[in-house]
């Protein structure tokens, strides 16, 4: 049953990336810049998690916060940043099909090669028909995004 939900969550999780990056496209129209849209972006999320942080742990969650930081932990901010940046630009310039399919085939390749790295050297013979699966999703993505070429 997890796994149906993980599923669920992932669908929809797909369709409300295409519609925000289309929101955000279109804010980036009224603006003289695509930060505007980063901008007003990460501030929704940041008050929406720091609210439920607050909720769920009140000022502990805080000092937890505080006490575990380091510097390395911007990281993932900084990537996700530039991905929402790149998601925006692709929509913008490419359109929305072929961003997407350069997105999701770099994903699967990266997820790949990470899980294939993580399983040691059976991992190429394990993950044979992923890696037939990934192989074929390259070249769609190919034909999608191959006519801005």
């Amino acid at each position: 049953m997890a796994s149906a939900l993980t599923f669920l969550m992932l669908i929809a999780g797909g369709i409300a990336l295409v519609i925000q990056n289309t929101l955000m496209t279109r804010i980036t129209y009224s603006a003289s810049t695509v930060l505007i849209a980063l901008v007003l972006n990460s501030a929704v999320g940041l008050v929406l998690l720091v609210s439920l942080l607050a909720g769920k742990t009140g000022i502990s969650g805080f000092y937890e916060l505080l006490q575990s930081f380091k510097g390395w932990m911007l990281l993932p901010g900084i990537l996700g940043s530039f991905f929402v940046f790149t998601v925006i630009t692709g929509y913008q310039n490419i359109g929305a099909s072929r961003t997407i399919a350069v997105l999701v085939a770099s994903l699967l390749v990266a997820g790949l090669g990470y899980d294939i790295y993580r399983s040691g050297t059976e991992g190429l013979l394990k993950n044979t028909p992923a890696i037939i699966g990934a192989m074929l999703l390259v070249t769609g993505a190919f034909l999608v995004a191959s006519q801005m070429f």
